[in-house]
């Protein structure tokens, strides 16, 4: 993989042949486990401005009309998130001349407070292309991390690493894009407009407004410009250099009309975040009682087999994805589909020697007369999948030019661990990408389209409710991971009489079934809230997956525990979870941080209040400065006396309070009324549905004023 350093450029078509749709990966770690950024691409004209508001794709507008670039959303790493790009350069029109691809953060925060901060780049058929980390990115609240530019016939990648202290809304008016500024002004303290010139005195009272105003314009103090730091020149040619703000150019004002051959600006972007959900109606039932059962699209009834279970499965999605664009689009652009007209087919027979072979099923999308191919492996239920029938299948699309393999089941793959491994003769001039999708993972796109974001029109809408109907059927046989694994009972024993030892490969394989029952809690709970949830890892920078598993199963062996943080959009803190196979009970908990002003009776009361719907046995500890643990008890003691919650000694200082509910987990490895799997879900969704819900941060912080970056 091609290393940059900032400044430096490459041409795209000498890293690979597949260069016409990539994936670029915006990546971070953030050592406190709760920092997040945002990204967004610009496409600009031969002057550096956008042509209008369309060419700003952001949270808010997330996919081109025409498939040029399509925000995937974040997907969780072995240390953090990577946040994913598709972009199809064949689509991108002929006007533009560079694709900015940057990103930004909000409530006063700053890109200093992340680690690791890197781009990357991957071709169509999953091969890494480059690597640009940003170095000392200081406290700037939004950097430019490089930029795809035309030279002549052929694209070009440019590490660019340039930071701006104005965020999203500034960086956006910079390069033209006209804002809604009446909107800024009233988020915004003392109505200061938009654009990054003006101070954020502090936080709103709830985090919609924060974001509002903080994406809105806070950064440089008014009335000053914020400087940005050059782009080197490159050393091998003459590119477009910086002006002698950076790469900032002169903003367009709002007056200004299209100029001759360009669209006219679109509606003026609002960099609050919204949510498009379609409408849900609900109507009184014609049945005469609850024994009638509603007409299904995809009826369930009649599978018997294994075998039946997976034509069918595999046809049902297939179909929905071919029919509504914006779920087929979803499933493949991470796999470097471009967008285009999709087909799909099921039951194809391939030759194979002397035995042809026949996938469960085939994916085809077409893109201004290039076809991109995609050969389908379906399981279900509790099977696995084969390797040699994954290898043949690579070794023909290999063969016949098709450009992936993805495999389908109920397990959940790893970060840097293929569920199935499959050799491609390196001498072969086109390669093959082997792509894998849960089940789970199809549930939670249906869910967050429908539930959410919206889909184009109603028949879409029922399309995928019926998909999800048939996918959440006790005999669909797509419920994603529920099995613990053949390791799960003899490391449970073992643990219990304290004869499991550190380097046992059970223990590993107990670990990386966590691992996967934690990531699929995070696509159901996600899914159900129309929200972000991420894994959180705690990883060494730089650290293995491999070799971060290996020592959770060794302090698996110490102290018998698996634990697990997840990270929810909007939510105080970060969600703990715990297993402990020496008493059989899970915990789950959420640390608040203690307001900056105010009393601690008065916190004490409000948090009492704010938790009146919780659970009676809901324990609510305090915690102080420098000690193990301060006062304790349960919400049905602290309810009349709040101020139990405090410490005895006056001067002690509250640093937060840890809420924690506990329940006996389930023994057997499946995913049954009494199995483990079971119990940790219904754990996980009752702490956030009767504690999590209920809280908010008790004071608002106040973001540090920041020092001007122009002369006083």
């Amino acid at each position: 993989m091609h290393e940059m350093v900032k400044g430096s450029n490459v041409a795209l078509a000498t890293l690979s042949e597949n260069a016409g749709s990539l994936i670029a990966g915006l990546s971070w770690v953030s050592p406190t486990g709760d920092g997040d950024a945002d990204v967004s691409v610009l496409l600009l004209d031969a002057n550096g401005k956008v042509r209008g508001n369309g060419d700003f794709y952001f949270y808010n507008n997330p996919v081109a009309a025409d498939g040029s670039v399509q925000l995937l959303g974040k997907t969780p790493t072995e240390s953090g998130d990577e946040d994913r790009i598709s972009f199809d350069l064949t689509a991108v029109p002929a006007v533009v001349d560079r694709v900015v691809v940057a990103a930004s953060r909000y409530e006063g925060a700053g890109f200093g407070e992340l680690e690791d901060l890197k781009v990357t780049l991957t071709d169509a058929g999953g091969e890494p292309l480059l690597v640009f980390a940003v170095e000392d990115p200081g406290t700037v609240s939004a950097i430019i991390f490089g930029e795809l530019y035309r030279r002549g016939d052929e694209w070009k990648f440019r590490a660019v690493g340039q930071g701006y202290d104005t965020g999203l809304a500034g960086l956006a008016t910079d390069f033209g894009v006209d804002i809604d500024d009446d909107e800024a002004a009233s988020d915004t303290p003392n109505g200061a407009a938009s654009g990054g010139q003006s101070e954020s005195g502090g936080q709103s009272e709830s985090r919609e407004q924060a974001e509002s105003g903080a994406r809105a314009g806070s950064g440089g103090q008014a009335g000053t410009a914020v400087p940005a730091p050059a782009v080197p020149a490159p050393a091998v040619e003459q590119e477009p250099q910086a002006t002698p703000g950076g790469l900032m150019p002169t903003p367009r004002s709002p007056g200004d009309a299209a100029e001759p051959g360009k669209p006219e600006r679109t509606a003026r972007p609002r960099t609050a975040k919204k949510k498009v959900t379609v409408p849900r109606v609900t109507r009184k039932s014609l049945a005469d009682n609850d024994s009638w059962k509603q007409a299904r699209l995809f009826p369930v009834s009649a599978l018997k087999s294994d075998r039946d279970r997976e034509m069918r499965a595999t046809s049902v999605l297939l179909s929905v994805m071919a029919q509504v664009p914006e779920f087929g689009r979803r499933l493949t652009a991470p796999f470097g589909a471009p967008a285009g007209r999709m087909e799909t087919f099921t039951e194809v027979s391939l030759p194979q020697g002397d035995t042809p072979r026949r996938p469960d099923g085939i994916i085809r999308v077409e893109r201004a007369g290039k076809l991109w191919t995609a050969l389908v492996e379906t399981k279900t239920n509790g099977n696995s999948l084969k390797p040699e029938q994954v290898q043949a299948y690579a070794d023909i699309a290999a063969r016949r030019g098709y450009e992936a393999v993805i495999t389908l089941s109920n397990d959940v793959a790893l970060e840097g661990s293929p569920l199935v491994d499959v050799k491609i003769d390196g001498r072969r001039k086109h390669k093959v990408a082997l792509r894998h999708l849960s089940w789970a993972e199809v549930t939670h796109v249906a869910q967050m389209l429908i539930g959410h974001e919206g889909v184009g029109d109603k028949a879409h809408a029922w399309l995928l409710q019926e998909l999800l109907y048939y996918l959440r059927h006790e005999n669909s046989g797509c419920h994603g991971f529920q099995n613990m694994g053949a390791a799960w009972v003899p490391v449970r024993n073992g643990i219990d009489d304290e004869t499991l030892c550190q380097g046992d490969a059970r223990a590993l394989e107990v670990v990386e079934s966590w691992e996967r029952l934690v990531r699929q809690i995070c696509l159901s709970l996600g899914g159900e809230l129309g929200h972000k949830v991420l894994p959180v890892q705690r990883a060494k920078r730089g650290a293995d997956p491999g070799t971060r598993r290996i020592r959770l199963a060794d302090q698996l062996c110490l102290d018998g525990r698996l634990q697990a943080e997840l990270r929810i959009e909007g939510a105080p803190g970060i969600l703990g979870v715990s297993a402990d196979l020496r008493t059989g009970r899970l915990r789950t908990s959420v640390e608040i941080p203690a307001p900056e002003q105010g009393y601690p009776l008065t916190w004490a009361k409000r948090l009492v209040r704010h938790l009146a719907e919780a659970p009676a046995d809901l324990h609510i500890e305090t915690l102080v400065e420098g000690e193990t643990g301060g006062p304790r008890g349960t919400l049905e003691r602290l309810r009349p006396e709040p101020a139990d919650l405090l410490p005895q000694q006056n001067d002690t200082r509250i640093t937060g309070f840890r809420l924690s509910l506990f329940k006996s987990m389930g023994s057997s490895r499946g995913n049954a009324e009494s199995g483990f799997i079971r119990s940790v879900d219904d754990a996980v969704h009752r702490f956030h549905s009767t504690v999590v819900v209920h809280l908010d941060r008790l004071t608002p912080r106040q973001a540090p004023a920041k020092e001007s970056a122009g002369t006083p």
